[in-house]
């Protein structure tokens, strides 16, 4: 792997890891001068941060058509100062915004899609759609954006009125539900000149981790299937159905399932089945997620669908191809950063939720049949550290995980959702656009606020960052792209489906210039519960 440029020149700095690493009870308690300034400008920014979220919330949009958030957000940022490279990766939602001059770059990302069918009113403990079937943010993707953009604003003010150099870029993750974009970013170069990558992701905890063992990276796969149509009461003898190659492939990966190791997560739809019963399908195609704990085993699994692949096309004489919709690799997050942004967790501490906030977060808990507890008011004794790999038994993924492996990088949770909800679901839209929220998001963009500037001005924990990822993290793993040399991202997916919906969604997009919040426009007393 090329040498990071910064690398060198750090490496010849004084190091001071022991007082970087020092155990929480020797941190002091109190917030030093800078600090306090930077906590001061995000307060200051949290109308801002409330307009920016519910305004993401109200848009909906699902990945690689997420037209409305990144124009909203480009063009807030480009009037702040940054200079937006737009279409990177050839994707046309994704951009790359820069401030600033000089080392060290540090970039800010966070995902901005969206989830099929998750449309709810915010504020409404049960099942209440703002359109019904329509796509909503039932993951939370809305906010942290919010608390990247907060925090970068906060900081540059500070850079510029006391003369800082250093270099801040934020960044988009597209399709994050496909697992369809990062991937291309580090191919594409993107993260060669960074020096330390701060993510958030929505959470109902705020907290971060260090080290892996955690989840599953994966690839994902859609196959093709061509035969011959023809009529299906007729001559159905003449055609060869591709829907039968479909069905006899999803045969044989169910039953291989059994003997596959536990840790795997494969699962599937069919995007396409055919036209209508009468028409031998001569086209059609089946995509399927294929998750495991690390890089062989993934790549493993991915041959065993091949040869089912294979299997099925011979038994119906079909042909085949297939298609790689996105990739991920398991996550690796680096330990000084993270230890360092534990400390700037503790120091901002948990916000203070209301009683509506808490009636709220248990009257959901109750409907979805969850522990009742209400929102989290504690934070965790201490940072979330890796496990070995032996012991991970699987579970989701996220690209961020390519990232991780290019360049030192953590992920922020910051509490801005309700405990006990589901993933992927409506129920995870409930908070995204109340109080709970706009609380969440400006504790999230305080703490991101300290860690920015920490990397900004101390060459040690950079020193310290790069050090455990040449000396721990790759000294026995190195990066292989899952993408193949001829793969491109699917900007095609999700298009039929934000045709059919966004010229209905439109009429619930949040207007500022109007209403207070969006619980004002959408006339919803906070909370309503049953």
């Amino acid at each position: 792997m090329q040498t990071h440029p910064l690398r060198a020149s750090l490496r010849a700095c004084t190091f001071i890891g022991a007082a970087l690493l020092a155990p929480l009870s020797a941190l002091a308690v109190d917030p030093t001068p800078v600090q306090k300034e930077l906590i001061a400008a995000v307060d200051a920014r949290a109308k801002q941060a409330q307009v920016m979220n519910d305004m993401i919330f109200s848009f909906g949009e699902l990945g690689f058509q997420e037209v409305e958030t990144s124009r909203y957000l480009t063009a807030l940022l480009e009037e702040n100062g940054f200079k937006v490279e737009k279409g990177i990766s050839g994707i046309p939602t994704a951009w790359i915004a820069t401030w600033g001059s000089g080392k060290p770059v540090i970039a800010l990302g966070s995902d901005i899609d969206g989830i099929p069918k998750a449309s709810q009113k915010p504020g409404v403990a049960y099942h209440d759609p703002i359109v019904k079937g329509a796509p909503g943010h039932g993951e939370g993707h809305n906010s942290g954006q919010v608390v990247n953009i907060v925090a970068a604003l906060a900081v540059k003010e500070y850079m510029e009125e006391n003369g800082l150099k250093g270099t801040i870029k934020i960044w988009p993750g597209v399709a994050e539900e496909q697992l369809a974009t990062k991937a291309y970013y580090v191919r594409d170069g993107y993260f060669d000149d960074i020096d330390a990558v701060l993510f958030s992701h929505v959470s109902s905890d705020f907290n971060t981790s260090w080290g892996g063992g955690y989840g599953n990276g994966m690839v994902s796969v859609q196959y093709n299937f061509h035969g011959e149509s023809a009529h299906g009461a007729g001559d159905p003898w003449r055609g060869r159905s591709a829907l039968d190659a479909v069905m006899l492939m999803d045969v044989g990966i169910n039953f291989r399932r059994e003997h596959l190791r536990l840790q795997q997560r494969t699962h599937g739809i069919v995007p396409d089945g055919g036209d209508q019963p009468n028409v031998v399908p001569s086209e059609a195609s089946i995509w399927y997620f294929f998750r495991e704990t690390d890089y062989e085993h993934i790549k493993q699994l991915w041959e065993i669908g091949d040869d089912i692949a294979k299997g099925a096309a011979l038994m119906t004489n079909t042909t085949w191809d297939s298609t790689v919709l996105g990739s991920a690799w398991p996550w690796h997050m680096n330990k000084p950063i993270a230890e360092k942004m534990f400390e700037n967790i503790q120091l901002v501490g948990m916000p203070e939720w209301s009683k509506d906030d808490q009636k709220l977060a248990k009257a959901l808990q109750e409907d979805l049949g969850s522990d009742t507890a209400g929102l989290k008011t504690e934070l965790a004794e201490k940072v979330m550290e890796g496990r070995p790999m032996k012991e991970n038994m699987g579970g989701g993924s996220d690209d961020i995980g390519d990232v991780s492996w290019r360049v030192p990088t953590i992920t922020l949770r910051y509490p801005a959702n309700i405990p006990g909800t589901r993933g992927h679901n409506w129920s995870s839209a409930v908070a995204m656009a109340t109080p709970i929220a706009h609380k969440g998001v400006v504790a999230g963009a305080k703490a991101q606020a300290l860690t920015l500037m920490n990397l900004l001005t101390e060459p040690a924990l950079l020193k310290a960052a790069w050090t455990y990822y040449d000396d721990v993290q790759t000294k026995d793993q190195k990066y292989i792209p899952l993408l193949r040399p001829e793969d491109k991202p699917a900007t095609f997916l999700n298009e039929e489906i934000m045709t059919q919906w966004r010229p209905v969604m439109k009429d619930y997009y949040y207007d500022p210039s109007k209403y207070d919040t969006y619980l004002e426009q959408l006339g919803i007393d906070y909370p309503t519960v049953k």
